[in-house]
């Protein structure tokens, strides 16, 4: 069995099924890890949660950031942003049944070396740390409340302190788990940056190179950075490669490390 990692799809179909051609995908054999962002910005969000259901026994996803932002549509829980292509998703026939499943996939997922999540960890969580934090999140989205929970994530995340509760919390452990780039050098989030990190904010450095990192006992595989590329290092794994923005979609073989990658052949509206 072979286990590939792969970067952010949204909703860029055609493009994930000329890189399962290219690694040789069989269910039977193979795992699939998606680091989020399955939907959204890409023509084929539809035909992308399609698939992921019918081969959820081989495939594991952690959410992403556009893949909340539809949970929260679906919710009513936020409006419609500039540049979303969620339309066809929102209006299918089995749009509730695509919602259920989605709001119950992780938000960190480790398995031996790896610890896999959308952007980025807390540099003083520890890998069981960050399994926490997620779980707190992945109990409110599986919940019958989950609605409301979403309601509550609107506003920037405040500073991540194990005394925080409610909503605070909420948007906190989010921001880094589904929304980090770059941090300040107390370990505050820079939110609004989305540059490489050669144009970083003065003081601000990659999450993933921050001085003290309690979490790499383990590698972190990761996407959500597309200005980033592709990046590997002995604790990182970077693999969102722009593919929406009409560049590439990424794969690593977990196992080897080895990178599969083919350009995009569609982009965003």
């Amino acid at each position: 069995m072979a286990r590939y990692a792969i970067g952010d799809v949204q909703g860029c179909f055609a493009s994930l099924q000329r890189l399962l051609a290219l690694i040789d995908f069989s269910p039977g054999r193979d795992q699939l890890w998606f680091v989020g962002d399955l939907v959204n910005r890409g023509p084929r969000s539809l035909d992308m949660m399609r698939w992921a259901l019918q081969h959820e026994q081989h495939v594991t996803v952690v959410l992403g950031n556009h893949d909340l932002h539809f949970l929260a549509r679906a919710a009513g829980a936020s409006g419609e942003k500039k540049r979303d292509t969620l339309d066809e998703l929102l209006a299918a026939k089995d749009r509730d049944r695509l919602v259920d499943w989605l709001r119950r996939r992780s938000l960190a997922h480790v398995d031996g070396e790896y610890v896999m999540v959308h952007a980025g960890i807390h540099p003083q969580w520890t890998v069981q740390d960050t399994r926490a934090r997620a779980a707190e999140i992945e109990h409110e989205l599986a919940g019958p409340s989950w609605r409301a929970f979403l309601t509550q994530l609107h506003g920037s995340p405040p500073r991540w302190d194990a005394r925080l509760g409610g909503g605070d919390r909420w948007r906190s452990i989010l921001g880094y788990l589904v929304r980090a780039r770059t941090l300040k050098p107390d370990g505050r989030l820079e939110p609004d940056f989305d540059g490489p990190p050669s144009q970083a904010p003065a003081g601000c450095v990659p999450w993933f190179a921050f001085p003290e990192r309690a979490w790499a006992t383990h590698t972190a595989v990761f996407g959500h950075w597309a200005a980033l590329g592709l990046d590997i290092g002995p604790r990182h794994v970077g693999l969102d490669t722009g593919c929406v923005w009409g560049k590439t979609l990424t794969a690593m073989r977990l196992d080897d490390r080895s990178v599969f990658q083919v350009k995009a052949v569609e982009t965003s509206s």
